[in-house]
């Protein structure tokens, strides 16, 4: 005796609601689709969009709340872990977010590019990444020199880096590995604001010898690389 079928499991009614959403502004257009219009799609009426959704921008960004909610719960059990390590780890979370569904994001992306108020939607959820990111780093900074600046800067490397590599995987179609080129992309945040950015390990010359730098504290790394050339130029 086969055991009985049982009925699929109902999306949330969140998901319900901007999937019809997102359908209707690809087909018509992000202005001239109105809230009566996505009820009407959904099958639910003008309340039920409302407890969801304060706005239309907003049902285009259905997983964000989300999405911030957990980078703030994983800054929060980070610990003791390296303050720079802990938020590009926590921006990861927003790759994992759009990578799950790789044709609603690019998607997603070429509807903001078209509309203007989207677009400013979306650098207000941007900021909001920032300054959770910011947040815990001046948390970790507390009494330090410039420890707000360094906060605020760094969580700034922290998304630029991470958007940069993302908005390049959208303008792609979604093709290519976006992971690595995030990843790759915030290396470069780790080498420069990391535990050991200023202090480059020793450099093996031509001949198999060993040549040791000593840079002073704050450094630009600008000035880290000429000095080493200028002593590799030296042999």
């Amino acid at each position: 005796m086969t055991e009985a079928r049982r009925p699929a499991k109902k999306a949330p009614m969140r998901d319900v609601l901007a999937e019809a959403a997102f359908a209707l502004f690809l087909e018509r257009g992000f202005e001239r689709t109105t809230v009566d219009d996505i009820v009407s799609r959904a099958g639910v009426g003008r309340r039920s969009f409302f407890r969801y959704f304060p706005s239309k921008e907003d049902a285009v960004f259905p997983d964000h709340e989300r999405c911030l909610a957990d980078m703030t719960a994983f800054l929060e059990a980070a610990g003791d872990a390296e303050p720079v390590d802990a938020v590009c780890d926590a921006a990861r979370i927003v790759l994992r977010m759009y990578a799950a569904n790789p044709e609603f994001s690019v998607q997603r992306y070429r509807l903001t590019r078209e509309v203007p108020g989207l677009r400013t939607y979306e650098l207000s959820v941007v900021r909001r990444y920032e300054r959770t990111l910011a947040g815990y780093l001046e948390r970790r900074c507390d009494g330090a020199r410039d420890g707000a600046l360094r906060a605020e800067v760094i969580a700034a490397s922290v998304v630029a880096a991470h958007n940069n590599a993302l908005r390049s995987w959208l303008r792609s179609g979604g093709e290519g590995d976006a992971e690595a080129a995030v990843d790759h992309a915030l290396g470069i945040v780790r080498e420069t604001w990391g535990s050991g950015a200023g202090r480059p390990p020793a450099v093996p010359a031509a001949d198999g010898e060993v040549i040791v730098m000593v840079a002073a504290k704050g450094a630009p790394m600008w000035r880290v690389v000429q000095q080493i050339e200028s002593a590799l130029g030296e042999r």
